[in-house]
């Protein structure tokens, strides 16, 4: 077991996790790192939970349960920030492709900043009760909270009291964004194949085309948000990939689409789904498809809704504990989290904040709201090659955020 004296400074171990980032299910070098680093500060630790999950725990007898998580994988994404930090990593997919891997969504950071809060934690003897640390795989496919579950997590560690975690955003480094309630969208993703009549470019007439009909499908989709979904409702539908086709002069027999869907409500989300399904079969017909379409839902979770107590609760006591910082209620965002599972299955109530990343002197002039709101629409976000929160302050907020928040429930 290495001492926690001879780990690598918190920074260092960030920009180490960036440069190697890893896919879904394959956090196995991230997960050993974890496990070092959580065994260093006097955790009893677990791997493999769930795939390549990890959860470390501190005991210190009786009192509330307290679960802070960190998800850890990475996305197929080519990093174009320039860092010297920067991922240059490729991997091969399970089904063949070869990938870029880059930490475009922050969990490197997310990964950082818990391993830093427990080791705090681990520090402090004034508290009690049991912390668990649980370091999540497969988010980016909203699948490793529930695999953590159904592996046994609260049978083996405990049911928490609450479930607490955070997720870095292009807000200015030194801004939590605490929401109660609804606080970011479900997700549903689908798989759709189309087929055709495959045959030469050079006669189409002999054929049935299913890029065009991909090409129909893709516009027509479009029309479900902003014809079928209230003004007052939020949702939101992209179709992230089409593939069809080899070469120039060969019409395919098939065209695949990946469709995202985000929303707030189950009556939104039925519609939506309704109306693609409805949308892709009457296109299908339209064009003369001799064979109907196939839908595949590759993941579908609830909204993640924060308890509205608890919440307002944490939120005053990062507001009273963190220095330096500014607390703000975002209102709901479309992005999607898988955490809501851990609260759902053990019944505990869940507060997740969203942690600002962006370097704050970019918000200097800012005069009012709508200035940062502008300034914060012009960053990489998300997802983006591009995007890169600024190291500190966001790390030591990051680090500072999870601690006050564990301890203000540790204290009840």
């Amino acid at each position: 077991m290495t001492p926690a004296t001879e780990l690598p400074p918190l920074t260092d171990l960030y920009t180490d996790l960036h440069a190697h980032p890893e896919l879904s299910l394959a956090e196995t070098r991230t997960a050993g790192i974890v496990a070092e680093r959580l065994r260093a500060v006097g955790c009893t630790v677990d791997t493999g939970v769930g795939g390549t999950g990890v959860v470390g725990v501190l005991d210190r007898g009786d009192g509330p349960t307290v679960l802070l998580r960190a998800d850890m994988d990475a996305l197929p994404v080519a990093e174009q920030t320039g860092l010297p930090y920067r991922s240059t990593v490729t991997t091969v997919t399970p089904d063949g492709r070869e990938v870029p891997v880059m930490h475009a969504c922050g969990h490197d950071m997310h990964t950082a900043a818990l391993l830093g809060a427990v080791a705090e934690l681990a520090a402090d003897t004034a508290w009690s009760g049991r912390a668990l640390a649980v370091f999540q795989p497969a988010e980016e496919l909203g699948t490793g909270a529930a695999a953590m579950v159904a592996d046994g997590l609260f049978e083996r560690f405990g049911t928490p009291d609450v479930v607490l975690g955070q997720h870095v955003a292009p807000l200015p480094a030194g801004v939590l964004g605490v929401q109660p309630g609804p606080a970011f969208a479900g997700s549903d993703a689908l798989t759709i194949r189309l087929y055709g009549r495959g045959g030469h470019g050079s006669r189409p007439e002999t054929t049935i085309d299913p890029v065009v009909l991909a090409a129909a499908v893709i516009l027509r989709l479009q029309t479900i948000v902003s014809r079928e979904v209230a003004g007052a409702e939020t949702a939101v539908l992209t179709v992230g990939s089409v593939h069809a086709g080899t070469a120039p002069n060969i019409i395919p027999d098939t065209a695949e689409l990946t469709v995202g869907i985000r929303t707030f409500t189950p009556q939104v989300r039925d519609r939506i789904l309704t109306a693609i399904e409805r949308i892709v079969r009457a296109e299908c017909a339209a064009s003369g498809a001799e064979r109907e379409p196939e839908f595949t839902s590759t993941h579908s979770f609830p909204p993640l809704v924060n308890d509205g107590e608890g919440a307002r609760a944490t939120a005053a006591a990062l507001a009273a504990g963190v220095p330096g910082i500014r607390v703000i209620e975002p209102g709901p965002v479309t992005g999607s989290e898988d955490v809501g599972g851990f609260a759902t299955a053990s019944g505990a109530p869940l507060v997740y904040w969203i942690l600002g990343g962006a370097d704050p002197s970019l918000f200097a002039g800012a005069r009012d709201e709508e200035d940062i709101a502008r300034i914060v629409a012009e960053q990489p976000s998300n997802h983006s090659p591009f995007f890169a929160p600024v190291i500190e302050p966001t790390l030591g907020i990051g680090v500072a955020a999870l601690r006050t928040a564990a301890l203000h429930w540790l204290a009840r």
